[in-house]
């Protein structure tokens, strides 16, 4: 059975200094009643006045120690309440988004960001309105844009096949649309409409990251904010400003996912026109190490064209 070291006497006569220090007036009280009892008891002529002047030394002493120990009460009450209030904020740091509020928080993130992250499924609300619009505010103002872009992996049948089936079982509108074929196209279009826009404007970094997870929600981070959409317009979206916690939380979140995914070099890219041919872009995906699937006819490839540079804002009414 092992035993305790005892403290050095230097160490405890140090300890109960502190101690007395800091319960002085108890200290003082119970020494003074103490002093004048033992001096009442031996001493019969002792004066009664001595006595009740003690007793009210002792009262006061008593006193003073309430009064310390309700200061240091009102400042633990204080202490907590800042506590409770920062918690309270911080329950309060994500703010929710319904309807065109949605749009507008998009809107107002782009307007003057110089990042743009994207984590979602195949990015046609990227493809038909971020990356455009984002592009045109950075050519308007002259400044530089970096953007990365982390979608499903056309490549991969498996997520594209649990993707059009998540969007099939929880999706709205055209949720009978979402085919595995669809979710290739869809991802194929984003890659070719990142490649497209990085050739037209030479200050534009842009990644592509193909996952081969199948997200719920998708991700939009620009510099003052994190918007957290699904994909039925009608349930509540979140949007989390910079500087509240979770906006770092999800930039470290963002950023592993997009560890673990397959980066594209867009700079490998072969030339685009402006208008697209299809043995341009199989040129390009080829050269990216994305060929496209033996079965997709020019047709097909015209439509992933099409998804690219024309795609339409799913959200609009």
């Amino acid at each position: 059975m092992s035993r305790s070291t005892p403290q050095p006497s230097g160490r405890r006569l140090e300890d109960s200094i502190a101690w007395a220090v800091r319960n002085a007036d108890g200290v003082v009280a119970i020494a003074v009643a103490l002093i004048v009892g033992l001096l009442d008891i031996t001493n019969k002529d002792f004066d009664n006045d001595i006595v009740t002047g003690s007793i009210l030394l002792v009262l006061a002493a008593l006193v003073y120690g309430s009064l310390t120990e309700r200061r240091r009460r009102m400042a633990d009450i204080r202490a907590a309440t800042a506590a409770t209030g920062r918690a309270i904020e911080d329950l309060a740091m994500v703010r929710t988004l319904a309807g065109p509020e949605v749009a507008l928080a998009h809107e107002q993130a782009r307007r003057s960001t110089a990042r743009w992250v994207f984590k979602g499924g195949t990015g046609t609300y990227l493809r038909a309105v971020t990356l455009p619009q984002c592009v045109l505010e950075a050519q308007r103002q002259r400044r530089a844009l970096s953007m990365k872009i982390d979608i499903v992996n056309p490549a991969d049948d498996k997520v594209c096949e649990a993707y059009a089936r998540f969007r099939r079982t929880f999706g709205h509108g055209d949720t009978g649309g979402w085919t595995t074929e669809r979710t290739r196209k869809e991802s194929y279009a984003t890659v070719l409409a990142a490649s497209w826009h990085r050739q037209r404007l030479d200050t534009l970094e842009i990644d592509v990251h193909l996952s081969s997870v199948a997200p719920a929600l998708r991700f939009d981070l620009s510099d003052t904010c994190l918007i957290i959409t699904q994909d039925d317009p009608r349930r509540v979206s979140l949007c989390v400003e910079r500087d509240r916690p979770l906006y770092d939380y999800y930039v470290t979140e963002l950023h592993q996912s997009r560890e673990q995914a397959v980066k594209l070099d867009l700079r490998e890219a072969t030339e685009l026109s402006d208008e697209p041919t299809v043995d341009e872009v199989r040129r390009l995906l080829d050269r990216l190490g994305l060929p496209l699937p033996t079965s997709f006819s020019d047709r097909d490839v015209g439509d992933i064209i099409d998804r690219a540079l024309r795609a339409e804002d799913p959200y609009r009414r």
